[in-house]
């Protein structure tokens, strides 16, 4: 049975990183990646931008890539949006059998514990976490992850949930926040993101950006 693999975030804006993330955890494991957006996360501030921006720049930034398509789940949710509640949401619909997989960075990661319903996340899905170089993860196994851990590919596929992967994946050393900054700051920020999520924020003045004039979408 194949894996999916589900990529939540602000994305306020998509950014190469975040691109670099998704297509190594689609050519790693080779699965199919959902990028969904949140519409309004509990644990940090709103975003900079409209849901429904932030979403129409991740289907740019897709465009044409295999494999890789945004999933709106979040958006059509009244209130906060708590991962296990979709990852409840998403069981419902495929099923118990089907292995799933949370694609989530090692900060996120290390920060678990302080999510809501934290230990169930486990009996929902596999953990696919994106690491860098100078990550804490590099420093020795996660407590809360003993016996969970995995390099092999196929153990989370032939499991529905519970194992813990480790995605070594290019360093980008871009952020959201750094973008907004730039952007804000009147500095060069194109580089960091597709071309197209560019060319949209720049139609639309996202983050302080002069809007362009007939901006449509």
């Amino acid at each position: 049975m194949g894996l999916l693999v589900f990529y939540g975030g602000t994305f306020d804006p998509i950014h190469d990183g975040h691109l670099a993330i998704a297509r190594a955890a689609r050519d790693t494991l080779r699965a199919q990646v959902r990028l969904m957006p949140a519409a309004d996360p509990p644990h940090r501030a709103l975003p900079g931008a409209s849901a429904e921006h932030r979403a129409r720049m991740l289907d740019l930034a897709v465009a044409g890539e295999d494999e890789l398509m945004v999933d709106r789940r979040e958006l059509r949710r009244e209130g906060r949006s708590y991962t296990v509640e979709t990852l409840r949401e998403v069981r419902a619909e495929v099923g118990p059998e089907q292995p799933l997989a949370l694609l989530v960075g090692a900060d996120s990661f290390l920060d678990l514990p302080k999510w809501k319903e934290w230990q169930a996340l486990f009996d929902l899905a596999h953990f696919v976490v994106a690491e860098r170089p100078g990550s804490p993860l590099e420093a020795g196994r996660i407590a809360f992850a003993a016996g969970r851990e995995t390099a092999e590919v196929e153990a989370l596929r032939q499991a529905p949930a519970g194992r813990v992967f480790r995605l070594n994946q290019p360093l980008h050393a871009e952020s959201a926040s750094q973008v907004r900054s730039l952007i804000a700051a009147g500095e060069p920020w194109r580089e960091y993101v597709p071309a197209a999520v560019a060319g949209y924020i720049e139609r639309h003045g996202l983050y302080g950006v002069r809007a362009l004039r007939g901006a449509s979408v």
